[in-house]
């Protein structure tokens, strides 16, 4: 069996960029992903692989696959193979030497340390030391990326990262439960107050004026305040096709926390 094997959960815009590095860096990367992902940075998440089979970010590739076989033969293929997974029973044939949450979920939804030699978190939720060997902090400003090896990344603030002087309000949420149907998708320009997709019956309105970097995927059932789109006021459409700034910062710390974790425990991977 190969060896640099690195799983990750979550195949969102976080997720991604952090498969993006590693599998660039010469590791075998295999994302578990959900039946039905809720990524909103769909142009950038390879989780777009679950709805379409397969996808391409930045020159690299990922596909959906099923079972073992597909899985080797993607790393055959230099393609990252991207599976429906969310209780990791793939560990039980793959004997993995790296596991990383990146769900984002705000909690610990299962990952241990005992899943593999190295294990890493993004994000709250998660006691680096107890629950994983590292977390790497995910809050925009002097500590991102960060390593940690003892206790907590930041909490999570609840407020969007500024941008041209927009946070809170470049994020839409739903204001209600219900199937949504998108009029306006990602890479287009809206205007403020511009109907750009409906929840049952209710309008969504675009908050602000700018390019959509972010809707969650056609027909998607969304519960009321889930994120369904972000709106990026600087109005640059290539945004909406590359991993961001913020991204790579998390990806490059999870890539040195591997390294450092693999010289301080003289593991042979």
């Amino acid at each position: 069996m190969r060896k640099n094997i690195a799983v990750i959960r979550g195949g969102g815009d976080l997720g991604t960029a952090i498969a993006h590095k590693l599998h660039r860096s010469g590791f075998h990367v295999l994302i578990l992903e959900a039946k039905h992902p809720l990524t909103i940075r769909r142009r950038v998440a390879f989780a777009e692989a679950i709805f379409h089979g397969k996808t391409e970010i930045e020159g690299v590739k990922a596909a959906k696959v099923e079972g073992l076989y597909e899985i080797i033969k993607a790393w055959e293929d230099n393609i990252i193979p991207m599976i429906i997974d969310e209780d990791c029973c793939i560990l039980k044939e793959i004997p993995i030497d790296i596991m990383i949450d990146a769900i984002m979920a705000k909690r610990n939804t299962g990952t241990s340390k005992d899943m593999a030699p190295i294990t890493i978190a993004i994000g709250p939720g998660f006691e680096a030391g107890i629950d994983v060997d590292a977390v790497i902090e995910t809050n925009r400003g002097h500590h991102l990326g960060k390593l940690i090896f003892t206790g907590f990344a930041e909490a999570d603030t609840g407020v969007p990262g500024e941008i041209m002087g927009h946070s809170s309000a470049r994020v839409i949420k739903a204001p209600c439960t219900g199937i949504i149907k998108v009029l306006c998708d990602i890479g287009e320009t809206v205007k403020k107050e511009q109907v750009i997709a409906y929840i049952e019956e209710e309008p969504i309105k675009a908050t602000i004026d700018g390019v959509i970097r972010g809707m969650i995927f056609e027909k998607t059932v969304v519960t009321k305040s889930r994120k369904i789109a972000d709106i990026d006021p600087r109005g640059c459409t290539e945004y909406c096709y590359t991993i961001s700034d913020k991204a790579r910062a998390i990806a490059g710390g999870v890539l040195e926390a591997i390294f450092y974790l693999k010289k301080k425990k003289n593991l042979a991977l």
